[in-house]
């Protein structure tokens, strides 16, 4: 019998998660490897759990997420908008909950180029009169 999947893709600067929510005990796998052998601090893994501790669904779906690009932090935010997309494909009446929150707005914010003249996007060099 096929199981129910529901599925979400979340991006966070250059990172994209897919993510999968399958009727489980709560358990997450990242990239084949557990959230506490992928994730070292406890920050990234609160950020990940966020949308299913806001709905009450912590312990009711199994999370299956392939992630790549980007850094950690971009990964743990990436993982939290594709959780919150899947969690709106299973219940619509999640939503107004998640929304609130601002787990379906995808964040926008990329880095800044670097200028010419400068040493980074906006650091000018050391400057001295004489």
């Amino acid at each position: 019998m096929a199981q129910v999947q529901y599925y979400g893709t979340g991006r966070r600067k250059n990172a994209v998660a897919r993510v999968r929510l399958v009727p489980g005990d709560g358990s997450i796998v990242i990239n084949n490897r557990d959230i506490d052998e992928y994730f070292d601090l406890d920050t990234l893994k609160l950020i990940v759990k966020q949308p299913l501790v806001e709905t009450s669904t912590d312990g009711t779906y199994d999370v299956r997420v392939n992630v790549d690009g980007g850094g950690y932090t971009g990964q743990a935010g990436a993982i939290r908008h594709g959780v919150a997309r899947a969690l709106l494909q299973a219940d619509p009446e999640y939503r107004p909950t998640l929304k609130s929150a601002g787990y379906l707005t995808r964040d926008a914010r990329e880095k800044e180029r670097k200028k010419y003249g400068l040493k980074g996007a906006r650091r000018a060099p050391q400057f001295s009169k004489r």
